[in-house]
């Protein structure tokens, strides 16, 4: 923390002679079994901090406040109808677009109509592994300053699906190809890394930084060579409100650590979306303010672009109100709250570079022990990776099943006038489709399905 000299004045105070005042007011209660708590990363969370908490010999690589994009996801089955709502959420503040694209049928070219390339960073999230449609994408974008991000992650797709696009050989020679096209935009990213489906699946957040990074090293092992290495991690962000602004710093130190080793200066591009595993079917509207919170987070932890979920996301498809409601909640953050200017607040807060350095060693121990191991691929054959993170989702759900974690309105007073049932336009569980895979899948789920399954048989 910068030195002002407003306290000089004042004699220091130590954090023994602190703890000693807390000890006396206490009158006789145990200050350890009383204030200081564990997290579920098993992290002891005092109740103050002091600047002899901060022996850090970690250099972060932000100091100063990040521009961070307000993004809207949309899906491209249609292309006009995705270009309309594209250029509809553009007058409405939203300054990122981030394309859902299903399938090879796609036309770039009308879906991107009108849209100034120059000033509106694209994301992409192909559904498919195809050379000719990134080509003619890459095409269009010649010459216009275009800045996009084409998030291709076949160990991503892997994690999630069980299986590769095509098979290994034939994955790995179209991602080599695509990154080769890439690399001649300046402006283009090839690679991306979903963390946020260990966060869905129940993973705390060390062992989401860990895979994460050892997830990384997977693509840097085979194209680490140049001297730029432009990455897009996507982040689901938690409730834990001062542990995920920590997550994200920290992320984005291990990050330059690790590239640092191969001999590359390159800054990572992090993408925030609030978490679905604490959003909730009954008492909906709550989860306005988890993913305002979550926000926060995305935020304050110095997130580049930052996406909303509307709050009724689990069992609705595409729902206009709901989507305004979510970029609004980003505007006023943004425009209102002066978010836009205080990116860099957290900087030197005892408590967040405390459990900034934390979590950061602890999840580069862990790295360490997986790249020991053969790495993340070979952890994911194991079912190593997959057994870890059911072991922390399930701590997390007896937990919440105790009533320890609350969900208002889910598992702490329940509104039984609710009725949900006839609103169910998805199905918002675990889908169970029994089919052959090369790996077990990591499997999302919400902390509430159980419960709120129980609740719609009882209608």
């Amino acid at each position: 923390m910068n030195n002002t000299g407003l306290f000089e004045e004042f004699p220091e105070v130590s954090a023994k002679q602190w703890k000693q005042k807390i000890q006396f007011d206490l009158k006789g209660a145990d200050y350890n079994d009383t204030l200081v708590w564990e997290s579920l990363e098993g992290i002891a969370v005092k109740p103050f901090y002091h600047t002899e908490d901060l022996q850090s010999t970690i250099t972060y690589p932000f100091s100063s406040a990040r521009k961070w994009h307000i993004g809207q996801t949309i899906y491209a089955g249609d292309s006009a109808k995705a270009n309309a709502k594209a250029l509809n959420c553009l007058e409405k503040g939203v300054e990122s677009l981030m394309f859902t694209i299903p399938n090879e049928q796609v036309d770039f070219k009308t879906l991107l109509h009108d849209i100034d390339l120059e000033s509106v960073p694209l994301h992409f999230n192909f559904q498919y592994l195809a050379i000719e449609p990134i080509k003619n994408l890459l095409e269009i974008l010649k010459g216009k300053n275009a800045k996009a991000y084409l998030n291709i992650d076949l160990v991503g797709h892997l994690s999630r699906d069980g299986n590769w696009f095509h098979n290994l050989e034939k994955d790995h020679v179209i991602l080599e190809e695509i990154h080769g096209l890439a690399t001649t935009h300046a402006s283009v990213s090839t690679f991306g890394v979903d963390i946020a489906l260990y966060q869905n699946a129940g993973a705390n957040s060390i062992q989401q930084l860990a895979y994460g990074l050892a997830h990384a090293h997977e693509y840097l092992n085979h194209f680490g060579t140049q001297n730029s290495f432009p990455i897009v991690f996507k982040v689901a962000m938690g409730s834990n409100y001062f542990f995920e602004i920590a997550k994200l710093r920290a992320l984005r130190w291990l990050w330059a650590s690790l590239a640092s080793e191969y001999g590359i200066e390159s800054d990572c591009h992090i993408t925030a979306i609030p978490t679905k595993r604490n959003k909730t079917l009954y008492d909906y509207n709550v989860n306005m303010l988890r993913t305002t919170s979550e926000s926060m987070s995305a935020i304050l932890g110095g997130a580049d672009t930052v996406c909303n979920l509307p709050y009724d996301a689990i069992y609705h498809k595409d729902n206009a109100f709901a989507e305004r409601i979510a970029r609004n909640q980003l505007l006023l953050l943004k425009e209102e709250s002066y978010f836009e200017d205080v990116s860099a607040v957290a900087n030197g807060a005892y408590f967040i570079e405390s459990i900034t350095e934390q979590l950061a060693k602890k999840a580069l121990a862990l790295f360490k022990q997986i790249e020991k191991s053969g790495g993340l691929l070979s952890a994911l054959k194991k079912g190593s990776i997959q057994q870890k993170i059911k072991e922390s989702a399930a701590k997390e759900q007896q937990l919440f099943d105790k009533g320890k974690i609350v969900l208002l309105g889910t598992n702490t007073y329940q509104n039984s006038q609710d009725r949900m049932k006839n609103d169910l336009e998805l199905y918002p569980f675990v889908k169970t489709q029994p089919r052959k895979t090369l790996i077990e899948p990591i499997i999302e789920k919400r902390l509430a399905e159980a419960l709120e399954q129980k609740r719609l048989d009882d209608e």
